[in-house]
């Protein structure tokens, strides 16, 4: 698909995109299906206070000339860094590329006195510390959010997954729906906020449900019917481009892809790669169904809500409704991802993931980033902890940068 899948420039909140014509054009069906590319949002922290610090410009420079300078971006906040990977044809792939950058911007911080951290969010720093990055584009969306996104302490997870039409492309998303409380409950990593335990498995959705086109995206009838839609807040003004809309599964036209947005940032290496394999092969699955003209399940955007917030509140033990069975009880989210995980071994074995999808049931064995921080907060009730827990699940060995 090409090296530009997952362009240098590209950032977590997606301002400052342009799509360069007519909402219509895209690159569906450029490149190799089912290609895939992943972002991780880090934290920037303090050697030894483990808080957030605001040196994002000193690991770009650091980075400046370097091997993965143009995979290394700022975000928002200069406590938050970004990283993208290449255009990668399996999850192994994944593992490599994601292993190589995290190492490399660890042993840039580790040279300037700093850690890194993945998780959804900082278990107690604040976000009224926080200064915001020197570019325009975050300048105007603290213009015109405000409050709410200086607020946005939050640090997530995104994967993109090629595919080859923009009709097939638009039912995926439907399709995929159904299963956002599993990558939430899979993903979930942000138990505090303000150093304060919340009672959810993800608070990050909590602070980011306040951003305006956030959410479950509607069903769109076919690409015609989503263009209409994007062209009218655009042509109006309410948005730059359609990268300003940042729904929880969204389609991205300029590279071709699916994007799941609404994972956590995770913690440890292997789980981001196990999400990546998992949403691989369900893009796969949905897509082998459209093509055969097979009828894609679709059920009301209550429902499909109410079951994300049960996992962002129970994490893997959410007790969801099973939508696809018809099922007048409820479940336990784990219990439908264990059947979904069945479903997906053909495509698994296909795309040559099947190691890497083993992971999401280590997920389920061993709980997610929220009950790793919860226990190490149980035993002790030291929030400094719970970071440093973080920290060193989040670092692999350091290279030079």
């Amino acid at each position: 698909m090409g090296k530009q899948l997952i362009p240098p420039s590209i950032t977590g909140n997606g301002a400052g995109f342009a799509t360069g014509g007519s909402v219509l054009d895209h690159n569906f069906g450029k490149g190799e299906p089912f290609t895939i590319g992943v972002e991780e949002e880090y934290m920037l922290l303090d050697g030894e206070t483990l808080d957030l610090v605001q040196h994002v410009e000193a690991v770009l420079e650091a980075a400046h000339g370097g091997e993965y300078e143009r995979r290394v971006n700022p975000e928002l906040m200069q406590s938050v860094l970004e990283i993208a990977t290449p255009v990668c044809r399996t999850a192994a792939e994944v593992e490599d590329e994601l292993r190589k950058l995290r190492a490399y911007v660890t042993g840039i911080a580790r040279e300037q006195g700093m850690r890194v951290g993945s998780a959804g969010t900082h278990p107690f720093s604040l976000f009224e510390r926080q200064r915001i990055t020197a570019r325009d584009r975050y300048r105007h969306l603290v213009d015109q959010l405000q409050y709410v996104a200086r607020r946005e302490l939050i640090f997530g997870l995104h994967i993109h997954v090629a595919v080859d039409d923009p009709e097939r492309a638009v039912q995926i998303v439907n399709g995929l729906l159904v299963h956002l409380p599993a990558f939430l409950a899979l993903s979930a990593s942000s138990p505090f906020w303000r150093g304060e335990p919340t009672g959810l498995a993800s608070s990050r959705q909590m602070v980011f449900a306040a951003f305006p086109r956030s959410g479950p995206p509607p069903r769109f009838k076919d690409y015609a019917d989503y263009a209409e839609v994007v062209g009218q807040l655009e042509k109006t003004g309410c948005i730059a481009d359609y990268t300003h809309i940042w729904w929880d599964i969204r389609l991205h036209p300029r590279f071709g892809t699916v994007e799941i947005r609404v994972c956590d940032a995770v913690t440890r290496l292997e789980d981001a790669v196990a999400l990546a394999a998992f949403c691989q092969c369900l893009v796969k699955l949905y897509s082998e169904r459209h093509a055969v003209g097979a009828e894609l399940p679709s059920f009301h955007r209550i429902l499909t809500t109410e079951n994300k917030w049960l996992a962002a509140r129970y994490g893997l033990e959410a007790p969801v409704m099973d939508l696809v069975a018809g099922r007048r009880n409820r479940v336990p989210v784990a219990q439908l991802v264990r059947r979904t995980l069945r479903e997906l071994e053909p495509h698994a074995r296909e795309l040559g993931c099947d190691a890497e999808l083993e992971g999401i049931s280590e997920i389920l064995a061993k709980g997610n980033g929220s009950d790793r921080q919860r226990r190490i907060w149980n035993a002790n009730r030291d929030i400094v902890e719970v970071v440093r827990e973080i920290a060193d699940a989040t670092e692999p060995a350091a290279v030079p940068a």
